[in-house]
């Protein structure tokens, strides 16, 4: 039975919801299609993961969030196979790679850019831009999970520095806008368990994944800065902890 009130709950039926809202707005059956396989792809890999380790069968609320995930950010013009082995990878990447048994990286972002490098798979995330529908929930899941603070971060410099460049090349301000990865930022970004715990080493941590997204974009890298900027700033949280934490600031 599905507890509402769980914040897991919540985002998962938000996911769900947007999915079908896309494929009905853009009668886009690849997306359906993509979003069911990366979705059973999450649940059976981490089902077969648990059970060789408790020899009981699960089916976990974090499995469906990092399948669905992977059907948003993988394109859905991928061979099904990818789709099934990206999948895999982030479910793989979210079991084996820890440190004093605690996730280091994003599970999702270290799957899905380790897909683009070994598979070879081209993203496309989904729904990104839909502000309108993102940024409502987002705060909202933002406030909840305590991490609205590296979103607050994020923006203030993101708007900084793509405003600036705005300015500069005489483009209207409210471009900008247009610039950033709402469903990055909300879903991603802040995921509660490789990002900082106390109040100024978020803010940092959101500031650097802006600044350092701007830097890779504007030197031209040709892989996907957000993936990697996260995934850096993950390695990064153990740091920021240690030298912001401060009394009176934790989380």
């Amino acid at each position: 039975m599905l507890n509402l009130r769980s914040i897991k709950t919540q985002l998962i039926l938000f996911l769900l919801a947007l999915a079908v809202f896309l494929i009905s707005k853009d009668k886009d059956f690849s997306f359906l299609l993509a979003f069911t396989i990366c979705v059973t792809t999450a649940v059976i890999a981490e089902a077969a993961v648990l059970y060789s380790k408790t020899r009981k069968l699960q089916i976990t609320e974090s499995a469906i969030i990092a399948g669905a995930i992977a059907g948003y950010v993988l394109s859905s013009d991928e061979v099904w196979w990818k789709l099934v082995a990206a999948t895999t990878l982030v479910i793989l990447s979210k079991q084996a790679i820890r440190f004093r048994n605690k996730h280091v990286f994003n599970p999702a972002a270290l799957g899905l850019f380790l897909s683009v490098i070994v598979l070879g798979v081209s993203l496309q995330w989904k729904a990104t831009y839909l502000w309108y529908v993102l940024v409502p929930f987002g705060i909202y899941l933002a406030h909840k999970i305590r991490k609205l603070e590296i979103v607050i971060g994020y923006a203030m410099v993101a708007l900084l520095l793509f405003g600036t460049q705005a300015f500069v090349q005489k483009v209207p301000i409210l471009n900008i806008f247009g610039y950033l990865s709402y469903f990055y930022i909300f879903i991603m970004v802040i995921e509660p368990k490789t990002t900082p715990t106390n109040v100024i080493s978020k803010y940092v941590f959101g500031a650097l994944i802006a600044g350092l997204i701007f830097i890779l974009t504007q030197s031209g890298a040709r892989f996907d800065v957000e993936l990697f900027s996260l995934l850096v700033m993950n390695a990064a949280v153990p740091i920021l902890n240690k030298l912001l934490t401060k009394q009176g600031v934790s989380a």
